[in-house]
């Protein structure tokens, strides 16, 4: 489940359906297989998404073709085309090619990630845990094609924010209630000392005059917007009927 929804949320809105189905299409078993090797796991997740079906003369596409050929025919693989995977419109730092290398690394880095994230309750825990960097050859490519200038290519803060708003509490959440405990007022912390998120849906309540401090905030009105304003349950509502009795 942990690596079904941090794929998806790697994936971003625009390619986070394609990262879904790309966590699918392999079964969690392999991966604990092969993740102790980065370069058999790069060319696993690689592999399935399709960017190694293409014919490159660039030596590293070389080396993981031939490594996924081997895993393919062994765990009889049914790749995905990789043109599920947008580029359009992408700063390079979301290009799925990076977002694919950076959960690689995240995964060959910490062997027992989701027991690590069950047990941490710090944001800067969090963050020590999550930030890693990409493998040599991704840290001078974005693509298999291009070059660009060498960086590590960390996952940056902001990011990270993004994967413990939208991965790691919900599943801390229902992982913590399912063995009979939970502490809600520790997981309200971590949201309430994170920045406020910014997307449409926010941007138009700032529009009425409702701020947001924190990530809290941000997470409470998506909700409100989502479950109540958008089906129209303004009369399941509070604020719905405190408007509706002025009128």
């Amino acid at each position: 489940m942990l690596f079904q929804l941090l794929a998806k949320n790697f994936g971003l809105k625009v390619n986070g359906e394609a990262f879904l189905a790309l966590s699918k299409s392999i079964d969690f078993s392999i991966v604990r297989k092969v993740r102790d090797n980065e370069h058999q796991f790069m060319a696993l997740l690689f592999g399935q998404a399709g960017f190694l079906a293409e014919e490159l003369q660039e030596a590293y596409h070389l080396t993981l073709q031939k490594e996924y050929a081997y895993l393919q025919h062994k765990y009889a693989l049914q790749p995905l085309s990789k043109q599920q995977f947008s580029f359009f419109r992408m700063r390079p730092n979301n290009f799925p090619t990076l977002r694919i290398a950076q959960l690689v690394s995240l995964y060959h880095l910490h062997q027992n990630l989701f027991s690590k994230l069950m047990q941490v309750s710090k944001i800067e825990d969090f963050y020590s845990l999550i930030a890693v960097s990409v493998s040599s050859f991704w840290q001078n490519h974005y693509t298999f094609e291009t070059i660009s200038k060498k960086s590590t290519k960390r996952l940056s803060k902001s990011f990270i924010d993004l994967l413990i708003i939208n991965t790691i509490i919900p599943l801390k959440f229902v992982y913590e209630k399912n063995r009979g405990g939970g502490n809600e007022v520790e997981m309200v912390s971590v949201l309430n000392q994170l920045k406020p998120e910014k997307n449409s849906i926010i941007s138009k309540f700032e529009t009425l005059q409702i701020a947001s401090k924190s990530a809290f905030d941000t997470q409470s009105l998506l909700e409100l917007k989502n479950n109540y304003c958008a089906p129209k349950r303004c009369l399941e509502c509070a604020i719905g009927n405190a408007i509706l009795s002025k009128k």
